[in-house]
């Protein structure tokens, strides 16, 4: 039996990451390559949508957030950015 490789996620950097397609144990290094690619491509403020939830995925970004060095700022998304179901981010000039 062989082993297939994943293949590759190619994500558009357009500052808002769907956390919803992708497998919880791939979402630290996600959000890492996302906020670089953001950094990368000059764009200082996003979104990441983790859904509501029981606060799990919530959790896993927040706490990369905190931890990444590019980011000034952060908090829950109000009505017109997805609530509780989402984080806005402002990062560093």
């Amino acid at each position: 039996m062989m082993n297939e490789e994943e293949e590759p996620v190619i994500l558009s950097t357009d500052g808002t990451l769907d956390l919803h397609q992708f497998k919880p144990s791939d979402v630290k290094e996600l959000v890492r390559e996302f906020l670089f690619e953001c950094q990368k491509k000059g764009i200082r403020s996003g979104r990441i949508i983790h859904g509501k939830g029981i606060g799990t995925l919530r959790e896993m970004v927040h706490s990369e957030l905190r931890k990444n060095t590019m980011i000034q700022s952060f908090q829950l998304g109000d009505h017109n950015t997805g609530a509780w179901g989402a984080t806005v981010f402002e990062m560093n000039p």
